[in-house]
């Protein structure tokens, strides 16, 4: 470990003050919730593939990863380490963006959010099934009516989900794919370090990545106006890269069951910048339905663990 190392203990146990991960939590969830909206600029009119899209700002990511660990010296991953990094990769760098992209190919940004509202309680499930973390049961009602209230509030603003389509499999994929991620992630961080965890899954995928853009760029190149390109800068070094920080640090932190609940606002302000940069509505319903939703969202954090 080095002095600039984030990892403070070597051993897979809650690091202390748990409301610092919630507010680290809080602040990855604010750096994601621009993800969808601008994911849907630059696909459906920026004039970028959903392959580029979702492999290009993984390749920016991973070169800022490669230049943050060389310069910083920090020990390389040993023996299961390296497999466990492969599944946050499977999920985080390769899953989640890939099929988030080709779903805003052709669904709208308000569906989107309709089905990634529920990967906060996919998250929890999944936290329970590898950490062990065993949550009251208040903390599962408070949490599952957190999850019908942001899918509802979500389903309102979008028109209601309707029937069951492509990009609707490709949302519940990215939905399941991201929460193995984030659990596994959550708990790398706690031996590797926050942005150490997420830098090394990132150079892990590089190669393929890479490999997936350059297909890209040949088969539908790249074009964009400068904005495009800004907001696809974006999704690199924000989305992918210095967001994961934050977010990785919370879990870190934990419980990692309750850190993974603040990410019920995000539907809230994912729909809130969709209104302010694709012109979409915003009602009383809206609004009530965000109070809605940060109020379960705030039970849940607040519950103990056993």
């Amino acid at each position: 470990m080095t002095a600039n190392s984030s990892a403070t203990l070597q051993t897979a146990l809650p690091l202390p003050t748990a409301r610092a991960g919630l507010w680290w939590g809080l602040l990855g969830v604010a750096a994601f919730s621009l993800t969808v909206p601008f994911t849907r600029m630059v696909v459906d009119g920026g004039g970028m593939s959903p392959l580029f899209v979702s492999c290009g700002r993984a390749v920016v990511a991973a070169a800022l990863a490669a230049v943050a660990l060389g310069v910083t010296r920090q020990r390389r991953p040993r023996g299961g380490q390296w497999a466990r990094l492969a599944i946050v990769a499977g999920g985080v760098v390769f899953g989640f963006p890939v099929l988030t992209s080709f779903a805003l190919a052709t669904a709208s940004a308000s569906h989107s959010v309709v089905v990634i509202a529920v990967l906060p309680a996919v998250t929890a499930v999944l936290v329970v099934l590898r950490v062990r973390e065993r949550p009251r049961a208040s903390f599962w009602v408070t949490a599952a009516l957190g999850a019908v209230a942001a899918v509802g509030f979500a389903a309102v603003q979008g028109g209601g989900l309707g029937g069951l389509h492509g990009a609707d499999l490709l949302l519940i994929g990215a939905v399941v794919a991201c929460g193995f991620g984030y659990a596994e992630g959550g708990l790398l961080a706690r031996e590797l370090g926050a942005w150490q965890t997420i830098s090394w899954a990132l150079v892990l995928a590089a190669v393929p990545m890479a490999l997936l853009t350059g297909v890209s760029l040949v088969q539908d190149p790249p074009t964009g106006t400068p904005l495009d390109w800004a907001l696809f800068g974006y999704l690199g070094v924000v989305s992918m890269f210095l967001g994961f920080f934050a977010w990785y640090r919370g879990l870190a932190i934990g419980p990692m069951a309750q850190v993974s609940q603040v990410q019920l606002v995000q539907p809230v302000l994912s729909i809130c910048w969709a209104a302010l940069l694709l012109h979409e509505q915003l009602t009383w319903a809206t609004v009530l339905g965000g109070a809605a939703v940060i109020a379960c969202a705030g039970t849940a954090v607040r519950s103990r663990l056993r």
